[in-house]
């Protein structure tokens, strides 16, 4: 398991499995995303099977599929509404992590300086460079 801090409250990761979630809660994560489609992976790694074990860890679970196609504004602000609307700090994944790093900068980019989010993302191992003129787009508007 390859955790990243993006912010204290948000951080995101890589595939999870089941057997990665004690883990998850014992690192003090009270809510899991999955940013990942079923389509992607096997029956063991899809969000029943995560959830399942997720929710039975005491932690809460939320499903937010994302793929190019679907990276779009309503699902960015349904991203953010998902992680600031729960309790604690948030781990969201995906098949690298960079999904959940993208959806995190776009909805960030109205009220955070692009130069703390692009820093903030390298930090994490995540080099969105190729996103900054969208994030200077979304920042001026």
């Amino acid at each position: 398991m390859d955790i990243r801090t993006i912010t204290p409250r948000y951080s995101v990761s890589p595939q999870i499995s089941a057997e990665d979630v004690a883990a998850i809660a014992a690192a003090g994560f009270k809510t899991v995303i999955c940013n990942r489609p079923d389509a992607e992976v096997p029956p063991s790694h899809q969000a029943d099977a995560i959830g399942a074990a997720v929710t039975a860890a005491g932690l809460t679970f939320k499903v937010l599929p994302l793929t190019h196609q679907t990276m779009n504004a309503e699902n960015v602000a349904l991203q953010r509404e998902l992680y600031e609307g729960c309790e604690g700090p948030v781990l969201a994944y995906c098949a690298s992590g960079t999904r959940c790093s993208v959806v995190w900068a776009l909805g960030q980019a109205s009220d955070l300086d692009v130069d703390t989010i692009m820093t903030a993302t390298t930090e994490a191992g995540y080099d969105l460079s190729g996103l900054r003129p969208t994030l200077d787009a979304i920042a001026a508007s």
